[in-house]
């Protein structure tokens, strides 16, 4: 694994943010954030105050005897108190390519961490990154029946499909379905996908968000069962 390049990530965000933030605040973002003075690395390809000041903060940093995980941490900290909102993304692909892999929105910090299926990636992430929850689960719950519909090639719906296609005389199995164990893990998956349907997706299509409020933390647990489910479903044969 590559070691995080932190010159360029000094470089490319003090180019960036050279017009969206000020001395002085990029110094009270660094002063409230570490603990150890700021070194200067002088750099004549760089012409801006501001884009010297965070690129001299951002090295210092890299030189600090701290463990990487420390280090990103902080550097994250630092990033979020001078980005503004609406470059936040740009920020985010310039730490990736260098091999950081941290996000300055701490909410989808907490999705990307939770290694989702891809498809939960696909279709909840924008809905997540709005905070808008509950269609997010409510997605995600639609994107398992209809992957499961189109997998055991079959025209019931809901509870009814799950009951069906994933019982042991179903059309799709994770297991032989010949011994004891085979035949509970078979089940077990039948009721969870069941109770998906039951108590997630037809909630969500039926009852008004405010009525039937989810959380931010169920949203990610929730998420992450249903992930659990079309990892299976991509196992079935």
């Amino acid at each position: 694994m590559n070691k995080p390049n932190y010159k360029l990530i000094a470089i490319q965000v003090g180019d960036l943010l050279k017009y969206s933030t000020s001395v002085k605040e990029i110094n009270r973002a660094a002063l409230s954030v570490f603990n150890f003075p700021k070194k200067d690395f002088p750099n004549e390809a760089i012409t801006s105050d501001r884009a010297q000041l965070i690129y001299d903060w951002i090295l210092t940093l890299a030189e600090q005897r701290i463990n990487s995980d420390k280090k990103n941490k902080l550097l994250r900290k630092f990033l979020r108190l001078i980005t503004p909102s609406n470059l936040i993304p740009e920020v985010e692909n310039i730490l990736k390519e260098a091999g950081v892999k941290i996000y300055l929105d701490e909410a989808l910090n907490e999705f990307y961490s939770r290694n989702f299926h891809p498809l939960i990636h696909k279709h909840c992430l924008t809905l997540y990154k709005q905070r808008n929850y509950f269609h997010a689960v409510f997605e995600a719950a639609k994107v398992y029946n209809k992957m499961v519909k189109e997998k055991a090639k079959s025209d019931k719906d809901g509870y009814a499909l799950m009951m069906d296609v994933w019982d042991c005389k179903g059309v799709l199995k994770v297991t032989p379905c010949e011994s004891e164990t085979d035949k509970n893990i078979q089940e077990g998956l039948k009721f969870l996908s069941a109770g998906l349907m039951r108590a997630i997706r037809n909630p969500t299509a039926h009852e008004p968000a405010l009525d039937w409020p989810i959380s931010k933390d169920d949203c990610l647990d929730l998420l992450s069962f249903i992930s659990f489910l079309l990892r299976q479903l991509d196992k079935a044969v």
